[in-house]
């Protein structure tokens, strides 16, 4: 019953920026990290950057001084800052949350279902 929703994808000019935002919904015991990923085509899915739960933060270091992940662990959301966007940047970016659905359950990751980005004239 846990669902993740993204939002934010569309194209956008090189050296612009955009936002995308992660929603988890249902019920479960605790988010322990979301992370984002992308794909271009004919490419395998890459980790982009995850935050935890208490703010930890880790970035591929294609991205670094440039993307920027936070959260709101009240409104359980990520968001992904994107600045001074590449067009090696353009893909399919993916959410995946790191969830524990009880106090001693296992985790599980769940995937939202992806949002295009395209940086081009």
């Amino acid at each position: 019953q846990v669902q993740l929703v993204e939002s934010g994808g569309g194209l956008v000019q090189p050296g612009g920026s955009l936002r995308l935002s992660c929603v988890v919904s249902g019920r479960f015991f605790s988010i322990v990290a979301m992370k984002w990923y992308r794909q271009a085509p004919g490419k395998q899915r890459e980790w982009v950057l995850g935050i935890t739960s208490d703010g930890s933060t880790a970035y591929a270091d294609s991205v670094k001084g440039r993307f920027t992940i936070s959260r709101d662990n009240a409104k359980n959301t990520a968001f992904l800052q994107m600045n001074s966007l590449k067009p090696e940047d353009s893909a399919v970016y993916y959410c995946n949350a790191e969830v524990r659905p009880g106090a001693s359950s296992a985790i599980t990751n769940y995937w939202g279902q992806g949002t295009q980005v395209t940086v081009s004239f």
